[in-house]
């Protein structure tokens, strides 16, 4: 009995061990099935939010009254991320909230440049009048990723946040269609890499024009963190869905993140 345990015991290890090596063999992208991103590894950035603003996996938003059809409904599923951002909420200078939900860990070394590097961008949003009323038609949420720039001009310099600044809504008090962040809105660069490149807060560039800031002949700039967020501005409330990163699309949704290919 104890010889025939021992047996299936080690058999059973035996095959344990080599499924580790087959899966220590390939790529991550090979044991998601190209999938990059899992829910557990989505969540609230900690160190880059402040104040108590709200970013959370929550149903809907459905609606406003009266609205029907696609834009009443976030666009994949029945949840989305509901975003809450206030604009006097701390003792700072300025007195802004600000949040960052993101992903600290899937997307940490890919590149920014070339046929591999980052070429889709975008999510849905639902906006309110209200929002506009804060802030103005263009304030909205953004994408950011925290970023290695890698530039030639200033080597010195290991991290900066590339920030997308998402254009103004189509529509209000509804889903919007979806934001395309490579052809539409300006993204800048965080400290000395906007200072360097020219394309900083005040003077923002098109998603063709960061790149080519980009690549200025050095080492491939690389990802470290990519995240959705709002703030330090005005206030904000309402929500996000179906991030896209390339040919993944996150859905959020309230029991977690999950990924779809993009069509």
């Amino acid at each position: 009995m104890n010889a025939r345990f021992g047996m299936k015991r080690k058999a059973v290890l035996g095959v344990a061990a080599l499924i580790a090596i087959a899966a220590g063999a390939l790529p991550a992208t090979a044991l998601t099935g190209g999938r990059q991103g899992s829910s557990h590894h989505w969540g609230v950035i900690t160190r880059n939010t402040i104040g108590s603003p709200v970013a959370a996996l929550r149903d809907g938003p459905y609606g406003s009254f009266g609205v029907t059809g696609i834009a009443a409904r976030p666009p994949y599923g029945r949840g989305s991320l509901g975003i809450a951002v206030g604009d006097g909420a701390t003792s700072l200078t300025p007195p802004s909230e600000k949040v960052s939900f993101g992903n600290e860990v899937d997307f940490s070394g890919r590149p920014i440049l070339g046929t591999q590097g980052l070429n889709q961008v975008g999510f849905h949003v639902f906006q309110t009048g209200e929002n506009i009323s804060y802030g103005g038609p263009t304030n909205m949420p953004n994408v950011t990723f925290e970023i290695n720039p890698n530039l030639t001009a200033a080597p010195a310099t290991t991290y900066s946040s590339m920030v997308w600044l998402a254009p103004a809504s189509p529509v209000t008090n509804r889903w919007s269609g979806y934001l395309d962040a490579t052809t539409t809105g300006t993204w800048f660069l965080t400290g000395n890499a906007g200072t360097v490149t020219g394309c900083n807060l005040a003077t923002p560039c098109t998603f063709p024009q960061l790149k080519s800031a980009l690549n200025d002949g050095g080492a491939q700039p690389t990802i470290y963190t990519a995240a959705v967020g709002k703030g330090r501005d005005n206030m904000w409330i309402g929500a996000v869905d179906g991030l896209r990163i390339n040919r993944i699309i996150y859905d959020f949704e309230p029991d977690g993140v999950q990924t779809r290919p993009a069509t």
